[in-house]
């Protein structure tokens, strides 16, 4: 398979899927697309890349009947494959679509995360040099960020579950990012909304940059004054995302993140009725990161305990609907969680199953019970002739296991 821009499009290619896009259409049944027409058809339907089967190409002939290319291609069912043409229509896109296997995305995607790791890291020194905040870079980012969860979105939500405790500063702004996106997809809101989604969740703690870094990396309790201090980065990070001229769904998230609908967010009291949806997702998405982040001073909770801590703490700091769209969208054990089977073996989701959470594919490499590695090797859980399940979501700490050190190792190509 093959991704191309909509440019790049001729009769006689094979379509498979549409793998970018402005609106909400789908391929009705693959096929060749046989005439400019199909192919003018899905530009107007904001299609920008579609995948395609290469060996499936026609080679024109000088004795086949050229097509009426003025008119557009007839959008009906094909019974014949050898006549079929591409048909589209208007729908919600299927959230859980996945265009290549995580094994050919999971570089790609890691590749993606260290260049906004870098991205981050230049920001915030420009910043504190004075220099103006850049947005090409940021919106570049966002957008390969959403291709790449687009094509398959376990990849970069395995890598954004794999935290590193050191790097929280960088990483946080990124898995925020990356969760919006994957969010905002399983809500089915247009492209053009996701990136600018994904862009403010980028951008969402930048005003931390304007506070003292003996408090922002302290590693004991903040003092009342030092906290106070801590929650004006939201107003900060909207002044400078504000006059960077980015758009109001990127101000709106970088000022209100921590906003709750009762008015006791910070920095600014806003209450329910001044919280657009996107600002309320990524409040939840924010929240979801920061708790099952490890610190200096604290150890991350399990996504599971994270979705139970968020649930408390609805409907009067949380909107009840979206936590709940938010948890079917990640899973009961999201991409990137380490499990322990009922078998004893320990491994990390590496695949989810959206047609039963509980049974994902499980990476497993060590044994709990006998306490040594085993033969890394995947375990779908849905598949009849495995007789295991997952006994509880852990942490890496339970077992002295080294997860990032596994993810580098036994999980990239």
């Amino acid at each position: 398979m093959e991704t191309i821009d909509i440019s790049e499009l001729k009769p006689g290619m094979f379509v498979v899927g549409v793998t970018k896009q402005t609106g909400h259409i789908k391929i009705k049944n693959q096929g060749w697309v046989k005439t400019q027409g199909s192919i003018q058809n899905l530009r107007n339907s904001g299609v920008r890349a579609v995948e395609i089967d290469p060996d499936k190409t026609l080679k024109a002939s000088s004795e086949d009947k050229q097509p009426d290319e003025t008119k557009p291609a007839a959008n009906t069912q094909a019974t014949d494959e050898s006549q079929a043409d591409i048909n589209i229509q208007s729908s919600k896109p299927d959230p859980w679509h996945k265009s290549t296997s995580i094994e050919n995305e999971l570089d790609k995607a890691n590749a993606l995360y260290q260049q906004a790791k870098t991205l981050q890291q230049k920001t915030f020194f420009d910043l504190k040099a004075g220099k103006q905040l850049d947005l090409t870079p940021f919106q570049d980012t966002a957008s390969a960020l959403i291709d790449s969860i687009f094509r398959n979105q376990d990849a970069l939500a395995c890598i954004a579950q794999i935290k590193e405790k050191d790097a929280y500063l960088l990483e946080h702004s990124i898995n925020v990012a990356i969760i919006s996106s994957i969010f905002a997809k399983h809500l089915s809101l247009e492209r053009e909304i996701i990136e600018q989604i994904t862009t403010g969740a980028l951008l969402h703690d930048i005003g931390k940059i304007q506070i003292p870094d003996k408090i922002l990396h302290k590693p004991s309790a903040l003092t009342p004054d030092e906290y106070e201090q801590i929650k004006q980065h939201a107003r900060y990070s909207h002044d400078i995302v504000k006059s960077a001229k980015l758009g109001k769904i990127a101000c709106e998230i970088a000022a209100f993140h921590h906003e709750r609908l009762d008015g006791s967010g910070y920095p600014f009291g806003k209450v329910a009725a001044e919280l657009p949806q996107y600002v309320r997702m990524v409040a939840i998405v924010d929240s979801y990161d920061a708790i099952t982040a490890d610190r200096v001073y604290k150890v991350g909770k399990t996504p599971v305990a994270a979705f139970k801590i968020l649930r408390e703490q609805v409907p009067d700091k949380y909107d009840e609907s979206l936590l709940n769209a938010f948890i079917h969208c990640l899973g009961v054990y999201p991409v990137g969680t380490l499990v322990k089977l009922k078998s004893q073996r320990v491994g990390v989701i590496s695949q989810s199953n959206p047609d039963n959470p509980l049974k994902p594919v499980v990476k497993i490499f060590y044994h709990a019970k006998n306490m040594l590695n085993t033969e890394v090797k995947d375990i779908d859980l849905s598949s009849k002739r495995i007789d295991d399940e997952i006994e509880a979501a852990i942490k890496p700490e339970e077992f002295n296991l080294h997860l990032l050190k596994f993810f580098k190792h036994s999980m990239l190509p």
